[in-house]
This record gives structure tokens, C-alpha cells and sequence, in this order.
């Protein structure tokens, strides 16, 4: 059969699997199994066991349970709350005033949970609620909240990270920290546009009754303290080398159960239900993971990633056009289909392509990190989406209504990391 043939075979396959509500995890290794049965003589069997094998036994993978499971602490414990609590005082006095917490408190809670469905969740379930009793402008409310929760995926460490980091063999230590001053990017995108909308009409975010002095502020740091810190623990013993990322994780969990227990949140019942659903949280992504390298592995044996790198070099596309076709093709992607499984199903046959072009495979990471943000905040699939609506039944349109102007500043910010790749690469270009 030819190439061509095989691969729209291949991925007409996946689409009906998928499109049967089949796990996505199970769809790859049948695709994949389907591959190695009918079109090659290999030992579909014995691949499958070195796969499962080499995607789970790894200490990178190690790393992800204990992220996972310190998000889950962090959001059933009191200490998002308290960090609410704690930065209102310090964003009273500047146009958009708490509307700022959304963008602070998300950027804070992503350097410590992972997670984009956490962060939003954890901090829309507390400022939604404030805002609307203090009659802040609804629609920005929302819509800063989405865009802001994507930050769970940019601002290290993140889950996102170790999945493509693990695929893509690219350092997962690099990857963190290259994150950092992208997301501290996207957060100042953010908060300069609610100031400035505010500024404009003051009516979007009107003062309320309260006043807060130095001191107020200064008494409400050490509500801020507890993340702060396990920020500090968590990446400072990566980038200083005193830990690896597995080891670090583990670092963050003892550091959330600490903090935990000393708001006296930790019960047992929420120390049952984190462990819980951390483990099926893990146990889903890995299962995904080994499907997207089964199915890697089947498209490598059939050849079909060797004659999809030929094709496009073929092309002659300079290296900025390959990136605006891959940003149009993960903008539909982000409209079908879930962060991870546009990692698993994309990277393995789009970083040739991005080596080939002369992009480094750091910057990249952050790119595709970048456009699942995006795919966050796009109908009819974006997580983050559902999450609000869930939070305060809002339809799903409303919802994507509101974050359109965020969305924007992401492909604003995606021009950006293109145009300037040392955005990403500065920081991990200082790593010895």
C-alpha cells in the first residue's frame, strides 16, 4: 500500500475510535496494534512490552504522580483560600483591582499544582463569587479567570511539561524553567489588558467599601507565605541542582501536606480523596503516554514519520512558515481534542520536523505548551471551559465569549516567543 494510502488509513482509523468515545489511551494502542498486525512482520507483542516497559519504568514519569497529588492537596486545603485573602489588599488601589487577584492568584497556584483544570477550579470556586458580590464587571470576571488558568500549564512545574519532556527526550529541568518568563509574560499581557480596559471604564471594576493600609498589607503576607515558599522549595531544588524533578515532587507533597495541616485542612477524608484522584489522574496520562509511544513506534516501522519529514522538507517552507501552519493545525486540534493527546499524537511526528527547521526542541515545548493553553479556552473541548461553567452554570458559549480577548493575547504572546525564542531559551541557556 502506498504511504499515502497507509497513512490516511491510519488516521481514519483513530478518528472513528475516537469518535466511538473509545478512551483515547485504548485507541492508540489499537491503531497502533491494528498497524504492526495488517502492515508490517513485526511482533506487535513484543513491541507492546518494551513500550509499556521503557514509558512507565522511567524516573521523569516517577515525577508526575507526586505534581499531581500536590495540586490535589493544594486545591481541597484551605491554602487557596488563604492566598485570595492574602493578595486583595495589595490590588485595591490599581485600576481592575481584584480583577488582578484572578491573574496573581492563578500565576501563583500554577507554580505549585501542574494543573490548568486545578488552578482554574481552585481559584474561580473562591474569586467568581467575591467578584460578583462586589459587582465587578461579570464578563471580564469570567473570561479573565479562563485565560489566567491556563498558566497552570506555563508556569513550571508542569504536567504538560513532563509529558513532552518524557516523549520528546527533551530536559525536563530545561523545560521548567524555561517556562518561567513566558508565563510571567502571559500574566503581565493579562493584567496590562484589564488595566487598561478599566482605566478606560472604571465602571468594570468599581471600588468597594473596603480600604487597606501597609499595615493591612504586610498582615496579610503570610496568608501569601505558604506558596511562596513551596514555589521556592519545589523549583529552587531543581534549578539549583539540589534535587531532581522526581525528587522535587516528592519535596512539594511532604511541603502541601505540611502547609496543609498547619491551616488545619488536612483531614483524612481530603488526604483519601487527593491520594485517590491522583492516582487515577497518573494512572490515565500513563496510559495515554504508552499509547502515543505504542502508535510512534508503529508509524516509525511503517515509515510514514520518515516520508511526513521528507514531505514537508520537500516543501522548501522557511522555518516561520512551518510554524504558522503548525499553529493553524493545533488551533483545529485544540477545537477536537485535550492537551495531552495533542502532545502524544503530534510530537513524536512534528519534532523531526521542528529539528530538520533548526528550532531547538526546548523552545518548541514551550510553543506546544503555549498552544494548548489555547486549546483551553476554544469550544467545544476546552477544559478550562467546562470548568467555569461548572463552577456557575454559565453556557459554554458565554464562557468563550468572555476569554476571546484573552486568547488573542496568547496568539499575541505565541508571535512574540517566535519572534524572540530567547524569551524561552534565556534562562535555560544559563544552566550549566
Amino acid at each position: 500500500m502506498e504511504l499515502g494510502h497507509l497513512s490516511a488509513v491510519i488516521l481514519g482509523l483513530l478518528i472513528v475510535l475516537l469518535g466511538g468515545s473509545i478512551w483515547i489511551g485504548i485507541s492508540l494502542f489499537l491503531v497502533g496494534m491494528g498497524g504492526f498486525f495488517f502492515f508490517s512482520d513485526v511482533s506487535f507483542g513484543s513491541i507492546l512490552a518494551n513500550v509499556a516497559w521503557n514509558n512507565t519504568s522511567g524516573s521523569a514519569m516517577m515525577a508526575l504522580p507526586f505534581f499531581i497529588w500536590m495540586g490535589e492537596i493544594l486545591f481541597r486545603s484551605k491554602i487557596s483560600e488563604n492566598l485570595f485573602r492574602g493578595l486583595s489588599p495589595w490590588m485595591d488601589s490599581i485600576p481592575g483591582r481584584l480583577l488582578h487577584v484572578n491573574v496573581l492568584a492563578c500565576t501563583f497556584f500554577a507554580a505549585v499544582s501542574g494543573s490548568s483544570a486545578a488552578t482554574t477550579a481552585t481559584v474561580g470556586k473562591i474569586t467568581v463569587p467575591e467578584l460578583r458580590a462586589r459587582n465587578y464587571d461579570y464578563k471580564l470576571s469570567i473570561g479573565s479567570l479562563a485565560g489566567a488558568g491556563t498558566l497552570g500549564f506555563m508556569i513550571p512545574p508542569s504536567m504538560m511539561m513532563l509529558v513532552y519532556g518524557i516523549i520528546g527526550d527533551v530536559s525536563i529541568g530545561k523545560l521548567f524553567i524555561a517556562g518561567f518568563l513566558p508565563g510571567i509574560m502571559i500574566a503581565c499581557l493579562f493584567s496590562g489588558y484589564i488595566f487598561l480596559k478599566c482605566l478606560l471604564d472604571p465602571a468594570l471594576a468599581p471600588p468597594g467599601s473596603e480600604t487597606h493600609t501597609w499595615s493591612d498589607r504586610l498582615r496579610a503576607v503570610p496568608a501569601i507565605a505558604p506558596v511562596v515558599i513551596l514555589v521556592f522549595l519545589v523549583l529552587g531544588s531543581i534549578y539549583l541542582g539540589w534535587a531532581t524533578p522526581t525528587e522535587a515532587g516528592a519535596v512539594g507533597v511532604v511541603g502541601s501536606l505540611f502547609f496543609a495541616a498547619l491551616s488545619r485542612s488536612l483531614t483524612w477524608s481530603v488526604f483519601k480523596v487527593s491520594l485517590i484522584n491522583s492516582v487515577r489522574t497518573s494512572c490515565m496520562i500513563m496510559l495515554i503516554v504508552m499509547g502515543a509511544s505504542y502508535l510512534s513506534n508503529a508509524l516509525g516501522f511503517l515509515g510514514i514519520t520518515r516520508g511526513l519529514t521528507q514531505f514537508v522538507v520537500g516543501l522548501s517552507l522557511s522555518p516561520y512558515a512551518l510554524i504558522f501552519i503548525l499553529t493553524i493545525l493545533y488551533l483545529i486540534l485544540g477545537c477536537l481534542i485535550d492537551g495531552f493527546s495533542m502532545i502524544v499524537m503530534t510530537a513524536p511526528l512534528v519534532l523531526p520536523l521542528i529539528e530538520a527547521a533548526g528550532f531547538d526542541t526546548v523552545w518548541f515545548g514551550i510553543y506546544l505548551v503555549l498552544m494548548i493553553e489555547l486549546a483551553q479556552v476554544t469550544p467545544p473541548v476546552g477544559f478550562n471551559l467546562f470548568v467555569i461553567s461548572g463552577l456557575n452554570n454559565d453556557p459554554i458559549g458565554t464562557i468563550a465569549k468572555a476569554a476571546f480577548p484573552f486568547f488573542l493575547l496568547m496568539l499575541a504572546a505565541t508571535v512574540l516567543l517566535t519572534a524572540f525564542p530567547q524569551i524561552a531559551l534565556f534562562l535555560p541557556g544559563m544552566m550549566k
